[in-house]
């Protein structure tokens, strides 16, 4: 299959392995990827364990799910329980666990709860249910804003003025200055692919320009990932700090001008709360005046006390200041079937990847 197969050839993958190697030799390097799938994809495929153990890849706050505070959810709650609300959510949000409770809770008990495969869906119960404020949850980094910005739009042009977004879009560079900043020491970034294709490469070149912070923008195959990680550990070594593509198939500089023009009209930039780091400015998108009628902030609801879950690790594992194992919850009262942090929870999230493929229950 064009794409698929051709990169996941083993004999490819081994030549960059050893060309890791190589290049690595005995320097101590950390490369942190900012992508829930990639995280995902480096766990299935078992990358971890054919680097060299001089060279750490780290997890950082790549999953959407995952980042979203408490305070989203909290208000995503309460709007449940309003009687003329039906609330509209992609799956991987129903079991993220609030202060006190979650929408997977609210539906069982009668809350009108809806899962939905894309907004054009939401869009439709919106038409349906004329008597409510059909209010979507959305959650997502630059890949999924120009989708519900396009909703937005046709929602104003088919005239359904019961159709309203609770935005907690975030967009992932400034998130990186703020790594950056920390007090995590990284020599480069394994930079997501799937926002790529929207952003394109030049909002990263500030990272390499100002803090010398090697970059390298990676599809999601193992030759993909491995190929970057040298890509990486080849501008350590030569001190060449810069923005590559190795992602070629996928992302241009530039972007994807049209879908960048759509969430420009829709949303503006706004400082958000990233769980575990806190509030980024100009990291968030907010609905912008003009369409300040589809804003579900603007309905009224009472929103119980924020509060985070004693002894959950998951905001300094977004940070890759811990490893899932570092957790007291993790594999105990943190599991798949029972999660407690939004790590757990979210397919992309970090401990979920690690408790499916490198945890080993004592």
């Amino acid at each position: 299959m064009k794409y698929i197969d051709e990169y996941r050839q083993i004999e490819a993958v081994q030549q960059f392995i050893g060309l890791i190697h190589e290049v690595a030799g005995s320097r101590l390097m950390t490369f942190m990827e900012v992508c829930g799938t990639h995280t995902m994809a480096i766990a299935r495929s078992g990358i971890r364990q054919l680097l060299p153990e001089t060279l750490s890849l780290i997890s950082g706050p790549g999953c959407p799910v995952c980042v979203t505070p408490n305070r989203l959810i909290d208000r995503a709650v309460a709007l449940s329980r309003r009687r003329d609300v039906l609330l509209a959510t992609f799956g991987d949000m129903m079991k993220v666990p609030g202060s006190t409770s979650s929408l997977d809770r609210e539906h069982a008990a009668g809350r009108d709860v809806r899962v939905v495969a894309s907004t054009l869906e939401a869009l439709e119960l919106a038409r349906q249910n004329p008597s409510k404020n059909v209010v979507f949850i959305g959650v997502g980094f630059e890949t999924t804003a120009p989708t519900v910005a396009a909703s937005i739009l046709e929602a104003e042009n088919q005239g359904i003025d019961n159709y309203k977004v609770l935005s907690a879009h975030k967009v992932m560079p400034p998130a990186m200055r703020a790594l950056c900043a920390g007090e995590l020491n990284l020599d480069g970034f394994l930079c997501p692919g799937h926002v790529s294709t929207i952003i394109g490469s030049k909002p990263y070149v500030f990272l390499a320009r100002e803090f010398q912070m090697p970059c390298v923008i990676a599809g999601f195959e193992p030759l993909d990932i491995v190929q970057a990680v040298f890509m990486l550990a080849r501008q350590v070594r030569q001190d060449t700090p810069s923005v590559e593509i190795q992602y070629t198939r996928a992302v241009r500089p530039e972007g994807n001008p049209q879908a960048l023009k759509i969430v420009d009209r829709v949303f503006e930039p706004c400082e958000s709360e990233w769980r575990g780091i806190g509030i980024i400015p100009e990291s968030g998108l907010r609905i912008r005046d003009v369409f300040a009628g589809r804003d579900a902030e603007s309905i009224s609801v009472d929103v119980e006390p924020f509060r985070e879950t004693r002894g959950c690790l998951c905001g300094r594992v977004l940070q890759g200041l811990a490893v899932p194992p570092d957790c007291p919850l993790f594999g105990k009262a943190c599991t798949p079937d029972e999660p407690i942090g939004p790590c757990m929870v979210s397919s992309e999230g970090s401990c979920a990847a690690y408790y499916k493929y490198q945890w080993q229950p004592a």
